[in-house]
C-alpha cells in the first residue's frame, strides 16, 4: 500500500472508508459513525489510527495497528488528527484523503484544514480500492467458499418456489440452509441481506423481503450474497412460476449480454470496454432503453464501498488478473419489471472465470 502512496506522489494517505479500513487493518471502522476513524499511512512511519477514546480497546483487539491516538468529543477530531499530521511533518505536504468515499464529511476535511492551512489535500478516493481490487490467494479462497454458500442459497430459492410462499419465508429458508452449512464448516460464513421480490414487487430495486406471496404466472427476483470474513460474493438469479412473457423476454436478452461481457473480460481491457460490449448487444436488439445502470463493479471486502472500480461508460481502469467483478445485468421492461441475470467473475490471464456453478439461465417452475 505504501508503494501505491509513493506512486501517487503523495507524502501520506488518510484512509477513512470503512471497507478500506478493514482491508488494511482488520478493524471494520464501525465506531466511526460519530466522527471518522482515519488510518494515517506515512512512508517510513508506523501506521497510525486516530479513533474515539470510547472505541480504542475494540480497535486494539480487532486491528493489527499498534500506534493509536484517541480523541473524546466530536469537535476534538480535527485538532487531534491535525496534531498527528503535524507530528509527522506533513503540515505543508501533499496528503491524500478519500474525498469520494463514505464516512468522510466535508466538515471533517474543513476541520483538519483549519488546523493546517498549508496542508495540500489531494483526492485519493481510488487508491486503496486499486490495490484491493487484485486478490491474493487467501482472499480468493474466502470468496470461493462464500460463493459455494451463495450457490446454495440460489438452489434453495429455486427448489422452494411454489404458489403461496412469501418473500420472508423464502429468505428464512435460505438463511437456515446457509447457517446449517456454515456450522458444519466452522461458522465462518454468513449471508448478507438478500433482495427477494415476487410478482409486481419485482419493480422495486433493492426492495427488502416482505410477507408478499408469489402466485402462478408471476416472476421472482433474487439478489443474494454469502460472506466469509467480510468478503461477500453476490449473484442475481431469477425465476418464473408458470409463464410471464414480459419478464421472460427480458431475461433472454440479459443472458445474451452476460455471455458477451464475460467474454470481453480479460487483462488489459478497460472497464469501459467491457461495459460497451454489453451495451452493443442491447443496441443491436433495439432495446437499449431497458438498461439503466452500470454493467458491474469490483468486489471483495465491503463490496458496496463507494469509489471502487466500476464497469461503466468512460471508466479508464485497466482490468488485471486477480480482480473479481460482480456483473448484475438487470433490465427494466416498459411496465417497470426489473429482471435479468448476473455473473460473478475472476479475471485470469486466460480471461474471465465464472465463480458460480449455478447457470445464469432462467429457472422455470
Amino acid at each position: 500500500m505504501l508503494q501505491a502512496v509513493a506512486s501517487a506522489r503523495l507524502d501520506a494517505l488518510v484512509v477513512s472508508a470503512h471497507g478500506h479500513l478493514r482491508y488494511l487493518s482488520g478493524y471494520d471502522g464501525s465506531g466511526g459513525y460519530f466522527a471518522p476513524f482515519p488510518l494515517i499511512l506515512v512512508p517510513g512511519r508506523p501506521p497510525t489510527y486516530v479513533v474515539r477514546e470510547y472505541d480504542e480497546q475494540a480497535v486494539r483487539a480487532y486491528s493489527c495497528i499498534d500506534e493509536i491516538v484517541a480523541y473524546t468529543q466530536q469537535h476534538d477530531f480535527g485538532k487531534v488528527c491535525a496534531d498527528v499530521l503535524r507530528r509527522y511533518g506533513l503540515q505543508s505536504k501533499r496528503v491524500g484523503f478519500e474525498l469520494g468515499c463514505w464516512n468522510l464529511a466535508p466538515a471533517d476535511v474543513s476541520a483538519i484544514q483549519a488546523q493546517l492551512p498549508d496542508l495540500k489535500i489531494a483526492d485519493a478516493t481510488r487508491l486503496v480500492s486499486s490495490v484491493a481490487a487484485v486478490k491474493s490467494d487467501l482472499e480468493l479462497h474466502c470468496m470461493r467458499d462464500a460463493m459455494r454458500m451463495t450457490d446454495l442459497a440460489v438452489r434453495i430459492f429455486q427448489s422452494s418456489l411454489r404458489v403461496g410462499v412469501t418473500e420472508l419465508e423464502m429468505a428464512a429458508s435460505m438463511a437456515a440452509a446457509i447457517e446449517e452449512e456454515a456450522c458444519n464448516a466452522g461458522g465462518e460464513v454468513g449471508m448478507a441481506p438478500a433482495t427477494i421480490l415476487f410478482g409486481e414487487r419485482t419493480k422495486l430495486p433493492h426492495g427488502p423481503p416482505t410477507h408478499h406471496p408469489i402466485n402462478n404466472n408471476e416472476p421472482a427476483f433474487l439478489e443474494v450474497g454469502a460472506s466469509k470474513h467480510g468478503y461477500t460474493v453476490g449473484m442475481v438469479r431469477c425465476a418464473v412460476l408458470g409463464r410471464h412473457p414480459e419478464t421472460e423476454s427480458l431475461h433472454a436478452l440479459a443472458e445474451e449480454v452476460i455471455e458477451v461481457i464475460v467474454a470481453a473480460t480479460k487483462p488489459g481491457t478497460t472497464a469501459a470496454a467491457v461495459d460497451a460490449a454489453g451495451r452493443e448487444v442491447l443496441k443491436q436488439s433495439g432495446r437499449q432503453g431497458v438498461f439503466r445502470q452500470r454493467t458491474g463493479y469490483q468486489t471483495g471486502i465491503n463490496w458496496t464501498e463507494r469509489g471502487d472500480l466500476s464497469l461503466e461508460p468512460g471508466a479508464e481502469d485497466i482490468l488485471k488478473a486477480g480482480m473479481t467483478l460482480h456483473m448484475p445485468n438487470i433490465l427494466c421492461s416498459e411496465n417497470g419489471y426489473l429482471f435479468g441475470a448476473g455473473a460473478h467473475v475472476l479475471v485470469t490471464e486466460r480471461g474471465a472465470e465464472l465463480l458460480s456453478g449455478t447457470p445464469h439461465t432462467l429457472h422455470r417452475v
